[in-house]
Parts: C-alpha cells; sequence; structure tokens
C-alpha cells in the first residue's frame, strides 16, 4: 500500500496538513510538493474548514529542498529542470500563503530552508521547545529559492534577517520567539494542545471576517498607510452587508456569545 507524503485531517471545523516522510526529515522532494499541493486545494476548496495548521511527522517539521535532486540536476547540466524545480516549489508555497482561512504552523522540530521558507508562509507559528529553526541555505552554498529573502525581513528585523540568511545557523525556538517570528514556544508534549486550543479560538470567530482580515493584511504588507487605511473602508463596504456583522452586534447587544455562519 502506497503511504501518502502528505496527509490531510479533518478536525472540524478546522484541519491538519502533515508532512509524512518522517524517514527524509519531510524534506520538500517534488513527490511531496506534488502532493502538498493537491492537499492544500483541498482544503481551500472545502468550505467546512475554517483554519489550516500544517506540521510534520516525525521528529523534523521539514529539513528543506532535496539537495540530491539538486545535485542530479547540476551534475547533468539539466539547469532548466533544476529552476522548474524551484519556481514549482514557489508556486506550491505561494498557494499555502494564500489560503484565504488562518493558517498555523504548529513547528514540532526542525525546520530549515525550505522547512522556514514553507513556515513563513503561515499567519501564525506555535513551536516545540525542542524545535531548532533557521535559513540553513549559506550553510552549503545554496541561495533562497522560496521566498525566505522576501518573507523574513517582513517577520524579523533586517538584522536578524541578514543574520538568519547569512549565517545558516539553527537558532532555538525561544530565541526566535523573542525576535518575533514565533508567536508562542510550548513544551514537546503539549505542542498540538496548544495548537488545537487556538486553532478553535480562531474558528469560533466570523469566517468571512477572518478572510477579510487577512487579505487586508497581505494587501497593505509594504504599501503605504493611507492605502491600508483606504482598503479597510473598502472591505467594510461589502462586510457590513454580511449577516456575521449583523449577528456580531446582535450579540454584543444581547450579552451573549455570537454564532456565526460565514455568510
Amino acid at each position: 500500500m502506497t503511504v501518502s507524503l502528505v496527509r490531510v485531517e479533518i478536525e472540524a471545523p478546522f484541519c491538519w496538513i502533515v508532512l509524512n516522510s518522517p524517514s527524509t526529515m519531510n524534506a520538500l522532494s517534488m513527490p511531496l510538493l506534488e502532493e502538498l499541493e493537491d492537499a492544500v486545494r483541498q482544503v481551500a476548496a472545502n468550505p467546512e474548514v475554517r483554519c489550516v495548521i500544517v506540521t510534520g511527522e516525525g521528529k523534523a517539521f521539514s529539513a528543506g529542498g532535496d539537495l540530491a535532486g539538486f545535485k542530479s540536476d547540476i551534475d547533468a547540466q539539466q539547469y532548466n529542470r533544476f529552476l522548474a524545480r524551484l519556481e514549482y516549489a514557489q508556486a506550491v508555497f505561494n498557494l499555502v500563503e494564500s489560503l484565504p482561512m488562518p493558517v498555523i504552523a504548529a513547528v514540532n522540530g526542525v525546520a530549515v530552508a525550505g522547512g522556514l521558507e514553507l513556515l513563513l508562509c503561515c499567519d501564525i507559528l506555535y513551536a516545540a521547545d525542542t524545535a531548532r529553526i533557521g535559513d540553513g541555505h549559506a550553510k552549503y552554498g545554496v541561495i533562497p529559492a522560496g521566498g525566505s529573502s522576501v518573507r523574513l525581513p517582513a517577520r524579523v528585523s533586517p538584522g536578524w534577517a541578514s543574520e538568519m540568511l547569512f549565517s545558516g545557523s539553527l537558532y532555538p525556538a525561544e530565541t526566535l520567539r523573542e525576535r518575533g517570528l514565533i508567536n508562542r514556544v510550548v513544551p514537546q508534549a503539549e505542542l498540538y494542545d496548544a495548537v488545537r486550543e487556538l486553532a478553535r479560538t480562531l474558528c469560533q470567530r466570523s469566517p468571512r471576517g477572518l478572510v477579510v482580515m487577512k487579505q487586508l493584511m497581505r494587501q497593505s504588507r509594504g504599501g503605504p498607510v493611507s492605502q491600508g487605511l483606504r482598503a479597510e473602508i473598502g472591505a467594510f463596504a461589502s462586510y457590513a452587508k454580511s449577516e456575521d456583522f449583523r449577528e456580531g452586534l446582535a450579540a454584543f447587544a444581547e450579552k451573549r456569545n455570537p454564532v456565526f455562519g460565514g455568510r
């Protein structure tokens, strides 16, 4: 029986996307990336999913790209095939980042190079206290191609992004929490319970409202404040007519918890 390299586990109203190649430390091979693309598309098309958790099976979140495959292509002077691998990985990561609902990363172990780049496509990062995280490319004379040179400086200070990229070092999760990359660090045994609790909290919020918030943050990234402020008013022009907005206001007035339907 063929074992899936990526599992989708529904725990309504949220779901898990699990990288499932522990023997390779969830290295981002082409077959795994293809299954990850399928998983993300499956989740995006499921109207019942309000939140997504991404994690890895075994001791690693992901040890990054398939360097053995890279070497094979370069040794054979298959540069177009090599570049196609990189472009495909970028496209899959972009799909993760473009999921409309909140995406939580549960960093269960090592996340390096492409593993870090996948984390950077998630909205909220929880990590086990044993996790070690870094860019890693420079250690083997590789440069980023999955987005870390773009997304990392948007998540930590330019100085820290430079150190992480240039050194290739791995850092304890707690260090990166202090630097603003990781939201919360918990004991290894408590990681999945902590992530479930957060996912359940997010699933109690307006699904439509969270989608709009995520869109606003993505659109305003790097742009002028005035543009972002106009976008908020523009978003409210539509959202003010939604059932979720009316339900929230009614619940506040009636001193009860709202029940959102996502409409």
